[in-house]
C-alpha cells in the first residue's frame, strides 16, 4: 500500500513539474515573439509563475518587466511589475517591499483595477504581518477579502482567509487562528487548490504543535508534505519537512528528524541559495547534540556559523553558544570558554538577552568546573539578571499581543454592530414603505432581533473566554516572575554569606601558616636542647590551634546557616529568635552590598548600622525562611536608598567624600519591640524617602521605583503577602529627602 502511495506521489510530482515547465516554456516562446505591452504582461506572468519555484529567475524576469514598462509608460504593466517586486522582496524579508506595494496600489486605484487592488492589499497584509503590525495587516486583509468576494475569486478568498489566520497566530490567539485556517482549508479543498491546501495544512500543524498536540501536528504536516512533493512547490516542501523534523526531534526520533531536516536543507539550498541554509544546519546540529554525536554536531554548527559570518547575522551569537556547549560536553573546556566568551561579546553588543542568559549559564558551569568560583558566581548572577529581563520582555510582548488582539476584536465588534444597525434601519424603512405588510415585517423584525441577540450572546461568550485565557496567561507569567524574584533574593543572600565566610577562613589560613613556622622553630630549639624554649613555642602552637578551632567552628556555623537559608520553605512555623534572625540578615545584606559593588568599599562613606532589640521577646512561631526573605528585601531596599543618596550628593559638585561625610552620614537600623500580644520590627534608613504620590502603590505587584533591570516590582509585594500569611501587617512611614521606616507587625503565637 505504502509503495503504491509513494508511486502515486512521484507520478503526480512529475506531472505537476512537467506542467509547470510546459507553462514556462510556452510563455518564453510567446515572449520571444512579443513586443511592448504584451512583452511586459508575459514577463510579469513569468515572474509570478516562478516566484514559488525559482526565486532568482523570477527576480530576473521582474527586473526586465519593470524596466520595459517604465520605458514605454505602460501603467498596468508598471503597477503589476511593482507588485511582483514587492512580493519577491517580501520572500527575503526585505524592508523595501512595502515601498513597491504602495506604488503598485496607487496605480491600480488610478486605473480602478479591482483585481490588482485586492491582490496588492493581500500582499501588503503579508508585509505588515512580518513587521509585527497585526492591526494594519487585518485592516488591509479584510478589504482584500471584500474585493475578492465581489470578484468571485475563490482561490484568492482561500489565500486571504489563511493570511487572516496567520495574523491571529501572531497575536497568540490560537483558537481564532485555527478557525480561519480551517475555513481556508475547506475552500482550498473544495476548489482543488493543492498548493494552497498544503500551506493551510502546514499552518494547522503549527497550531497543534504549539498546543502540544504532536500526533495531530504530525498528521497535518505529513499530508502537507506529500501534497507539496506532488506539486513540486519548494517553499511548502521546505516548510513541511522542517516542521516534521522538529516534531520527531521533540519525540526523540532523531534518525527520522535528521532525514527530514536534510530534505529541507537540500530544497532550501536549491530555492534560496547557499546563504539561506544556516537554520537547517543548526537544526541538524541540535539533533546530533541530542544524540550525543558531538563531532557531527560540531561540523553542522560550524557550517551554520560560516553562513552567519558571511551574512553578518546576529545568529552567530546563538551558534557560538551551541558550539561552546558541544565543547563543554566533550570536555574541551578551553575551546568551550573561547566560543562562550565570543558569543557573550556579540550578544551584549546586540542586546540579545536570551543568548546572554544561555551563554552566561554555560560560562558559569565552565568556571565552576575549573574551580574558579568567583567568576562562576559572577556569570551566574549575569544569568539570573538576563533571565529576569527575558521574563519581563516575554510578559511585555504577551501583554502587547493581548492588547492588540482585544483592539482587533473590539474593532471587528464595532463593524458588526454598525452592519447590524444598518440592517435594522433598512428593515424599518421597508416597514414604513409597505404598511400593508406590517404584520409580516413585524415578524421579520422579531426574527432579525432574535438572530442579533443570539449572535451578541455568542460574541459575549467568546469575549469572556478570551478574557479568561488572558487572565490565565498573566497569572502564569506572574508566577514565573515571583519565582525569579525569590531566586534573585537568594543570590543576594549568597553574596553576603560568601563575603561573611571569608573572615574566619582568613584567620584559619593565617594561624595555620604561623603555626607551621612555629613548629620549625620548635624543632630547631629541640635540636639545640633548649627544652624550655621549645615548650614555650609549643604553648603558642596550642593557642593558635585553639584559635583555628574557634574560627573553623564559626565558618561551620555560617555554612550551616547558608544551607538552612537556601532550603525551600516547608511552610511550617517553628520557634525562632526574631532578634537573632534580624541581626543575621542585616549583616548578610550589608556584606552582600559590599560584595556586589566593589567601588562602594573604596569610595563610599561606610554606612552606619544600628540595632535596638527588645530582649524580652524570646522566640516566636514563624516560618524563618519566609520572614527572612521579608527582612532581606527591606534591608536591601534601605541600603540601596542610602547608597543612592550618597551618589546623588557626590554628583552635585562636592569635592570629596570626606566633605560629604560632614553633611550626610548614611544610616540603616533595625529595632524590635514587644507590645501586648504583638511584635514590632522596624527597618529604618535616612535615604531620600518615598514620594507621597506613589506611597500607596509600593506594595502593588510589578510597581518599582528602580531603573529598568534593577528591580521587578515584586519584592515588596511578596513581603506584603508573606506578612499577611503570618497574620501580620506591614506599614511604611516616609518623608521625602529624610528617609523611610518600614514596620512589620507580627502576632505572638
Amino acid at each position: 500500500m505504502k509503495k503504491n502511495i509513494l508511486l502515486f506521489i512521484i507520478v503526480m510530482a512529475s506531472v505537476n513539474l512537467n506542467a509547470q515547465k510546459n507553462k514556462v516554456d510556452s510563455l518564453v516562446l510567446v515572449l520571444n515573439k512579443s513586443v511592448d505591452s504584451n512583452r511586459v504582461n508575459i514577463l510579469n506572468e513569468l515572474s509570478r509563475t516562478l516566484w514559488y519555484y525559482q526565486l532568482n529567475t523570477s527576480k530576473a524576469y521582474n527586473l526586465q518587466a519593470l524596466s520595459l514598462a517604465d520605458s514605454i509608460a505602460y501603467k498596468p504593466g508598471i503597477a503589476e511589475a511593482n507588485r511582483c517586486r514587492g512580493v519577491i522582496l517580501s520572500f527575503t524579508h526585505d524592508s523595501s517591499a512595502m515601498v513597491y506595494l504602495i506604488k503598485a496600489l496607487n496605480i491600480f486605484k488610478d486605473l480602478d483595477n479591482k483585481k490588482g487592488i485586492a491582490a496588492t492589499l493581500n500582499n501588503q497584509g503579508n508585509v505588515y504581518l512580518m513587521q509585527g503590525k497585526n492591526s494594519n495587516a487585518l485592516d488591509v486583509l479584510f478589504k482584500a477579502l471584500k474585493y475578492f468576494n465581489e470578484l468571485g475569486d475563490r482561490e484568492a478568498v482561500g489565500a486571504v482567509t489563511n493570511q487572516v489566520g496567520n495574523v491571529y497566530n501572531s497575536l497568540g490567539d490560537y483558537a481564532a487562528a485555527l478557525d480561519y485556517y480551517s475555513k481556508a482549508l475547506a475552500i482550498r479543498r473544495q476548489i482543488f487548490d493543492r498548493p494552497g491546501t498544503a500551506f493551510s495544512l502546514n499552518r494547522m500543524g503549527d497550531m497543534y504543535f504549539k498546543l502540544g498536540k504532536l500526533s495531530e501536528a504530525i498528521t497535518n504536516y505529513k499530508e502537507s508534505y506529500d501534497i507539496s512533493l506532488s506539486v513540486g512547490r519548494s517553499q511548502n516542501i521546505i516548510d513541511a519537512a522542517s516542521n516534521i523534523g522538529n516534531v520527531y526531534k521533540q519525540q526523540g526520533k532523531y534518525t527520522e528528524a535528521l532525514s527530514y531536516f536534510n530534505t529541507s536543507l537540500k530544497e532550501q539550498e536549491k530555492f534560496y541559495g547557499k546563504d539561506s541554509i544556516g537554520f537547517s544546519y543548526q537544526h541538524i546540529g541540535e539533533t546530533y547534540l541530542a544524540m550525543k554525536n558531538y563531532n557531527a554536531s560540531l561540523v553542522n554548527f560550524q557550517k551554520a556559523l560560516q553562513i552567519a559570518d558571511r551574512k553578518k547575522s546576529g545568529d552567530a551569537a546563538i551558534i557560538l553558544q551551541q558550539i561552546a556547549l558541544v565543547y563543554f560536553e566533550k570536555g574541551d573546556y578551553t575551546k568551550a570558554m573561547e566560543n562562550g566568551l565570543h558569543s557573550l561579546e556579540i550578544s551584549q553588543k546586540t542586546n540579545n538577552n536570551v543568548s546572554i542568559k544561555e551563554t552566561s549559564l554555560i560560562l558559569s558551569k565552565l568556571y565552576a568546573t575549573k574551580g574558579d568560583f568567583v567568576n562562576a558566581y559572577k556569570y551566574h548572577q549575569q544569568y539570573t539578571s538576563a533571565k529576569d529581563l527575558v521574563l519581563n520582555e516575554n510578559l511585555n510582548n504577551k501583554l502587547a499581543s493581548l492588547e492588540q488582539s482585544f483592539e482587533v476584536k473590539n474593532r471587528q465588534t464595532q463593524i458588526d454592530l454598525l452592519n447590524r444597525d444598518n440592517e435594522l434601519q433598512q428593515s424599518e424603512i421597508s416597514r414604513q414603505k409597505q404598511q400593508r405588510y406590517a404584520f409580516i415585517a413585524g415578524i421579520f423584525l422579531f426574527a432579525v432581533l432574535a438572530v442579533i441577540l443570539f449572535s451578541s450572546n455568542r460574541h459575549k461568550q467568546k469575549t469572556n473566554l478570551a478574557l479568561e485565557k488572558a487572565y490565565t496567561d498573566l497569572m502564569s507569567a506572574q508566577k514565573q516572575l515571583i519565582q525569579s524574584e525569590k531566586m534573585a533574593s537568594l543570590g543576594e543572600l549568597t553574596a553576603g554569606i560568601a563575603h561573611e565566610i571569608q573572615n574566619p577562613l582568613n584567620f584559619v589560613n593565617n594561624f595555620s601558616e604561623v603555626s607551621n613556622e612555629l613548629i620549625d622553630e620548635m624543632n630547631i630549639e629541640l635540636d639545640k636542647g633548649d627544652i624550655n624554649e621549645a615548650k614555650a613555642i609549643a604553648a603558642d602552637v596550642k593557642q593558635n590551634l585553639e584559635k583555628i578551632n574557634h574560627h573553623g567552628k564559626r565558618a561551620d556555623a555560617i555554612v550551616k546557616g547558608m544551607l538552612q537559608h537556601s532550603q525551600t520553605s516547608t511552610g511550617t512555623k517553628e520557634p525562632t529568635d526574631i532578634n537573632k534572625l534580624a541581626d543575621e540578615y542585616l549583616r548578610l545584606s550589608y556584606q552582600g552590598l559590599r560584595a556586589k559593588d566593589k567601588s562602594f568599599n573604596a569610595t563610599m562613606i561606610p554606612i552606619a548600622i544600628g540595632t535596638d532589640f527588645d530582649e524580652s521577646i524570646g522566640s516566636i512561631n514563624i516560618i524563618p525562611q519566609d520572614i527572612g526573605r521579608v527582612l532581606l528585601n527591606l534591608f536591601n531596599n534601605s541600603f540601596y536608598a542610602v547608597q543612592k543618596k550618597q551618589m546623588e550628593a557626590a554628583s552635585k559638585g562636592l569635592p570629596t567624600f570626606e566633605k560629604l561625610a560632614t553633611l550626610y552620614e548614611p544610616t540603616v537600623s533595625v529595632s524590635t519591640k514587644k507590645m501586648g500580644d504583638k511584635i514590632f520590627i522596624s527597618v529604618k534608613d535616612n535615604g531620600n524617602g518615598i514620594p507621597q504620590k506613589i506611597l500607596d502603590k509600593i506594595f502593588q505587584p510589578f510597581f518599582t521605583t528602580k531603573p529598568t533591570g534593577q528591580g521587578t516590582g515584586l519584592g515588596l509585594s511578596l513581603s506584603y503577602d508573606i506578612t499577611k500569611a503570618h497574620g501580620g501587617e506591614i506599614k511604611v512611614e516616609s518623608k521625602e529627602s529624610e528617609g523611610s521606616e518600614f514596620i512589620i507587625q507580627l502576632p505572638v503565637v
